[in-house]
């Protein structure tokens, strides 16, 4: 068949609308760019790599005296850390080889599922209670965290709803409206759960998809105001909470029982010194600091790591941030520049509580630092997030 003899043929159903993607360019945004990676994607893989490896080191060096202690294998957090870091990376993965425009046809039964599974805390014998929070399911000798899907799946909602209904950003029942339905499903489950720190992540991660996609500032700073109301009320009349979250202001007068967490962190920082104690020779993990292997995991890498390593960390999540915001403003379309605003705000405000806990200068919320605290969920959702962000950052002009 000569060349003319194809052109003038009859074409199907099929070669027809892949002719109709091609000519609008809709057929670019469902695959992988050919050009090359940019410097912001590999940027952010490095970034990654470094955390997740960070953290599988720090794990087994602040868990394994206390689990040897408790009659366990020291190696056992470590393995499972590990374990939940190569699911983690199959996740990142795959969500990296699915075109993110994929994920829209999705949004709806993800919400639906994400909620639900947020159910199955509360229903005893499946839900699992730990430090005060019930926020865990059991999975035999595994357990997931459902609040973690939650906050990737909010980001999917929030980022999709704002992208279709962009012309209708001054109307509040149209955008903010089921934005701020989503978000206080979200926190409320989480409070009810009283996992607060997910609760605070998920205000923020709406908040920051919102500022970003140039809502206005009368409805972002009512948003702010309801959600600063809303914390204010929990507060005053959760009595549990109220002495959670206060604790701080005092560390010396209340060191003895609620503040015993944060002093001992500030105790385990201040012994770091500039270059720190050496990896494994800290002393926090003696049993002087509950929960050193995942809500305290920031004073074991000051105390081992010292001033260099907390910077080092510090200066990671800041470049992590950074570079998913470069990738929202170089996004091809507005769905992938509020996907990429969304998540790096959630890596953002999830590290800012967590670090601000761990030094005394946040209230302590039993929140994970991404990539670093022992918690298989928490790192699995949080590689599957970096996976989207990398495909979005693939994609840029």
């Amino acid at each position: 068949m000569t060349t003319t003899q194809a052109l003038l043929r009859p074409r199907s159903v099929s070669e027809r609308r892949i002719l109709t993607l091609q000519k609008s360019g809709t057929a670019a945004k469902r695959k992988l760019s050919l050009k090359a990676p940019s410097a912001t994607y590999y940027g952010i893989v490095v970034i990654v790599t470094f955390l997740t490896l960070l953290g599988i080191v720090m794990v087994l060096s602040s868990s394994s005296v206390m689990a040897f202690h408790n009659g366990n294998s020291p190696w056992s957090l470590f393995r499972r850390q590990a374990l939940w870091g190569a699911i983690g990376l199959l996740a990142m993965v795959l969500t990296y080889r699915t075109p993110y425009n994929d994920y829209r046809r999705l949004v709806k039964p993800l919400m639906v599922t994400a909620f639900v599974l947020n159910l199955l805390p509360f229903i005893p014998g499946i839900g699992k209670e730990v430090n005060g929070a019930r926020a865990w399911v059991n999975l035999g000798d595994l357990s997931f965290q459902p609040s973690e899907l939650s906050k990737l799946v909010v980001v999917l909602f929030c980022a999709d709803l704002i992208a279709r209904r962009h012309r209708y950003l001054n109307v509040f029942k149209k955008t903010l409206m089921p934005c701020l339905i989503v978000m206080s499903v979200g926190a409320v489950l989480s409070g009810f759960q009283k996992d607060y720190g997910s609760a605070l992540v998920f205000v923020g991660v709406v908040l920051m998809i919102c500022f970003f996609a140039g809502i206005p500032w009368k409805w972002v700073g009512a948003l702010t105001g309801v959600s600063v109301l809303g914390g204010a009320g929990v507060i005053l009349f959760v009595g549990v909470a109220r002495k959670r979250l206060t604790a701080f202001m005092h560390p010396l007068e209340t060191k003895g029982k609620l503040g015993y967490q944060v002093h001992q962190s500030l105790l385990s920082i201040a012994n770091g010194g500039p270059t720190g104690a050496g990896i494994g020779q800290g002393s926090s993990k003696w049993g002087y600091l509950p929960l050193a292997h995942s809500d305290f995991i920031f004073a074991v890498v000051a105390e081992e790591l010292g001033a260099v390593g907390s910077l080092a960390v510090i200066g990671s999540f800041l470049g992590l941030v950074f570079l998913g915001m470069r990738v929202a403003l170089g996004a091809r379309e507005m769905f992938g520049s509020l996907l990429a605003a969304g998540i790096s705000g959630w890596f953002a405000f999830q590290s800012i509580i967590n670090i601000g806990g761990a030094t005394g200068t946040l209230p302590l919320t039993g929140l994970t630092l991404p990539f670093l605290s022992a918690g298989g969920s928490s790192l699995m959702i949080s590689m599957a997030a970096t996976g989207v962000l990398l495909n979005v950052a693939r994609n840029m002009k």
